[in-house]
């Protein structure tokens, strides 16, 4: 799908023509749309469509007639029945006529210049607009880096109530999107720089700022991950022991009753023998069971006393 917009006094409409100094967003294209793109802008179809391959790498390519910038951006899908992240690529193609965007599918980060939602944007600032937009990559990284780490708390408050299995595989999940997200933040950390060192693409000092303000937000994005993965492993790591440790305090439960059980057992295995009842204590006098059952009782009192003392009960 083909949109163009255009922006007149700060507010932007979309129109039905291919006019300079517009934005041309392109939206799952099919073939024939790319085609129509690279052969009205003179590009080559395969960067036009570099962006629709989840397997290419973030990069900056410096052609004759314009410069395609690969970016990877945040991506929500559903993985093993859960809801995760992951990331795929945002192409940029500028020339001097207009700044072409390319996305396999429709993304929150193109969605606020749409709606409107971004101050002094303007279509016709071709590399203010891109630097915009690579300033609001790292702003979404951010809020779903966010988003990550209320889910992992939510998750550790649970674990003095009821820690289960499930727990564990979320915290995988959530680690995973944590590991697509810096990989992808440090290899747009490397176009970022590289973008520094390109004079061709500097305009004016004011862009130049914002692209300071862009590598500053995507190295506080790499330094947020980090330490969301470390607290994660550190939160897995707990909750590991706290499980352990309730299977521990089960088993040394279950071996206490095991023990105070096996004392009736014992007796009544003693008393049961098929031996002559005049060599058996309390076999020959009256109430001779009775006074059994209560030593039997008053031994597993004492046993049971003693086990909670040393906190096995």
């Amino acid at each position: 799908m083909i949109n163009i917009y255009k922006t007149d006094n700060g507010i932007i409409s979309e129109i039905d023509t291919y006019e300079s100094g517009s934005w041309v967003q392109l939206t799952t294209p099919t073939l024939e749309e790319c085609d129509e793109i690279s052969k009205r802008y003179n590009m080559d179809r395969d960067d036009v469509r570099a962006a629709l391959d989840d397997e290419e790498s973030s990069r900056i390519s410096l052609e004759d007639d314009y410069t395609l910038i690969l970016v990877d951006i945040p991506s929500a899908e559903t993985r093993n029945n859960r809801n995760s992240y992951t990331t795929i690529p945002l192409g940029i193609l500028i020339t001097e006529e207009v700044i072409i965007t390319v996305c396999s599918e429709e993304t929150a980060v193109l969605r606020t210049f749409v709606d409107n939602r971004v101050r002094e944007f303007s279509t016709k600032k071709q590399m203010r607009f891109t630097y915009q937009i690579l300033y609001n990559v790292c702003m979404v990284y951010q809020s779903l880096l966010r988003s990550i780490d209320r889910k992992r708390t939510a998750i550790e408050e649970r674990i003095n109530e009821n820690t289960e299995d499930v727990d564990l595989i979320d915290l995988h999940e959530l680690e995973s999107n944590l590991v697509y997200f810096a990989t992808s933040l440090r290899a747009n950390g490397v176009v970022l720089d590289r973008l520094t060192r390109y004079g061709r693409l500097r305009q004016y000092s004011e862009d130049q700022e914002l692209l300071e303000d862009v590598i500053i937000e995507n190295k506080q994005a790499i330094e947020m991950t980090q330490i969301y993965r470390d607290i994660i492993n550190g939160t897995r790591e707990l909750m590991s022991t706290v499980i352990n440790n309730r299977l521990n305090n089960v088993m040394k439960y279950l071996a206490a009753i095991t023990i105070v059980m096996s004392i009736p057992t014992i007796i009544s295995g003693l008393w049961g023998m098929n031996v002559s009842g005049k060599w058996m204590p309390f076999s020959t006098i009256p109430f001779g069971f009775e006074i059994i059952c209560v030593i039997t009782v008053v031994i597993c009192a004492v046993v049971m006393w003693v086990l909670h003392k040393r906190k096995m009960l």
